[in-house]
């Protein structure tokens, strides 16, 4: 009996949290939008910025074979 009661309880408190999720989920996802653009943009910049300075040596490299 106390397991059902236990079950009740976790019945009622949870699925106002699930709602509340289902619905600011897609709100969450507008708004770190602009932080993912961010993120791959300084990604690019980094990726740029390794091989223009390795491109020296990679270019030494290849005179060598």
């Amino acid at each position: 009996m106390i397991k059902f009661l236990l079950w009740l309880i976790l019945l009622v408190l949870c699925w106002p949290l699930a709602l509340l999720a289902l619905l600011l989920y897609p709100i969450v996802w507008l708004l770190s939008l602009p932080f993912r653009l961010v993120g791959i943009t300084v990604s690019a910049v980094f990726d740029l910025l390794k091989a223009i300075i390795t491109l020296p040596a990679r270019l030494v490299g290849a005179v060598k074979r």
